[in-house]
């Protein structure tokens, strides 16, 4: 059967947290709750849609304009500043992390109780509808760091139903002096993880990984520190990836560009797994026949 088409895929925005860790680079995962409509009970990275309300960045409170329009050069500016506004509004709706500095440079510091607390509150209310960003970061006197996101991929949700997604992945350092955090509305729950240690326990059906995810985790497994991948996310070419949804032997398979079943080629880096196949309601990575 063919794949229903989906005229306009609804923009969004991934952001992949990264510190350095004890043996290596560790990412921060929320667990979506397990009523959401889409990828309900996976560990994901914070992201979600991009709000009409994004595209309202400017100079008066951003820094790093110039640096988002030519990461999404082929975008008229507003649409590409709106995917880096929605991807740190969504950082700081789903992890609290607010990517911001003073006028002097230094990111904000949330390790003060007061600030803390004033800025969760923030966060709700951002969250609720009640405030937007902008004036959060008015209000504070800060700036808001579109310059911190390094585009590194861009993936489309297979035409298979009407929830599809058009989504660009950023990846930043947690700045300083801020710890990530669940949001107990969306997610229930967080970690931080090495992405090697993710994929071992999505193996051992102890989490659940969509496929992007798990593809993510895979290519940040081989680097030894944050600057090394950051360093590898500033200079990739980032291809749009749209998985083909298949029927094969009972079983509904997603195949990446690359797999020998796919039109689309690989890119610079070929996935080491190019196909999922869902079964028991989990997508079981594989390679694709030698």
């Amino acid at each position: 059967m063919p794949d229903p088409i989906v005229a306009n895929p609804r923009p969004a925005a991934t952001v992949v947290v990264l510190r350095d860790g004890p043996a290596g680079p560790e990412v921060f995962m929320v667990r979506r709750h397990e009523g959401t409509a889409f990828m309900g009970g996976a560990h994901v990275f914070p992201g979600g849609r991009v709000d009409a309300a994004d595209a309202d960045a400017d100079p008066a409170w951003c820094d790093g304009i110039a640096h988002a329009i030519a990461q999404l050069e082929h975008l008229a500016a507003p649409d590409a500043l709106a995917y880096h506004v929605a991807a740190a509004r969504e950082l700081f709706e789903e992890a609290g992390v607010l990517l911001a500095r003073h006028p002097d440079g230094d990111f904000v510091s949330l390790a003060a109780p007061a600030d803390h607390e004033r800025l969760k509150a923030d966060r709700e209310r951002v969250h609720d509808g009640q405030t937007r960003l902008r004036l959060v970061i008015a209000r504070e006197g800060l700036r808001l760091a579109l310059d911190a996101l390094v585009l590194f991929a861009h993936w489309v949700t297979p035409p298979i139903d009407s929830r599809q997604f058009d989504t660009r992945f950023f990846m930043t350092r947690v700045p300083p002096h801020q710890t990530p955090a669940h949001d107990d509305t969306e997610t229930t729950h967080s970690l931080w993880v090495r992405p090697a240690d993710a994929i071992a326990q999505a193996g051992r059906d102890e989490i659940i990984l969509p496929p992007p995810t798990w593809s993510t985790l895979r290519e940040l497994e081989p680097f030894e520190s944050v600057t090394d991948a950051l360093a590898w996310a500033r200079g990739r070419t980032v291809i749009r990836r749209m998985p083909k949804a298949i029927e094969q032997d009972g079983h509904r398979m997603l195949l990446l560009p690359g797999d020998p079943l796919h039109p689309d080629p690989a890119g610079d880096d070929p996935p080491v797994e190019t196909r999922f196949v869902l079964i028991d309601r989990r997508w079981r990575a594989e390679r694709p026949p030698a």
